[in-house]
């Protein structure tokens, strides 16, 4: 992508990204820097009656137990320059992380819902959501257009499955139509498509 080339002119900015994953690691050291702890949020966590203490949602326990979510913001954000793992993207940006699949990677439309609307209110300039499924969701559909008129980019994975054509066998929310969406495959160290995307 560049990225050496663009580091020369900039290595970030004011930009608030918030990633809709599994969590973000809040303990690791080349994340933390460009972690808002403050803005981090649980929407993963099961509904219960009201009263029922015991099993109240803990929306404080968003950090990732699964490691996807703490991958994806380190190749958005990690610090660099520090002689810590790896370098993000962007050096100088603010993540926000906001989980909605549980350990094991799994979730619901309506906890990503949650989150993508919470992200729109607190003002992420745009969502990472490398996540995906078959089944079409009319209220996700409606978020990321609500999104979209909150000028909110939605970057999506367009799937790891090679072979399928999103324009045939849709994997959502890469196939949804609003403009705000982008859709990102997978590429080798060659520039060429990933074997597996």
């Amino acid at each position: 992508i560049g990225a050496t080339e663009a580091w020369d002119k900039v290595t970030g900015g004011n930009t608030k990204v918030a990633v809709i994953d599994t969590g973000v690691d809040p303990t690791n050291p080349d994340i933390a820097p460009n972690l808002d702890e403050g803005l981090s949020r649980n929407f993963a966590a099961p509904i219960v009656a009201p009263g029922d203490e015991a099993a109240a949602v803990n929306f404080g326990d968003w950090a990732d137990q699964n490691g996807h979510g703490t991958h994806v913001a380190g190749t958005i954000a990690a610090a660099g320059d520090n002689g810590i793992g790896v370098a993000g993207v962007n050096w100088n940006v603010r993540i926000m992380g906001l989980k909605f699949l549980d350990d094991e990677g799994s979730g619901y439309d309506t906890d990503a819902v949650s989150a993508l609307e919470y992200a729109v209110d607190k003002g992420a300039h745009l969502t990472s959501n490398s996540w995906g499924s078959n089944e079409f969701s009319q209220a996700l559909l409606d978020a990321i257009k609500a999104a979209g008129e909150a000028n909110q980019l939605f970057i999506a994975a367009a799937g790891n499955d090679y072979g399928n054509n999103n324009d045939d066998y849709p994997m959502y929310p890469a196939a949804y139509p609003p403009d705000n969406i982008i859709a990102v495959a997978a590429s080798d160290h060659n520039d060429n498509m990933a074997y597996f995307s």
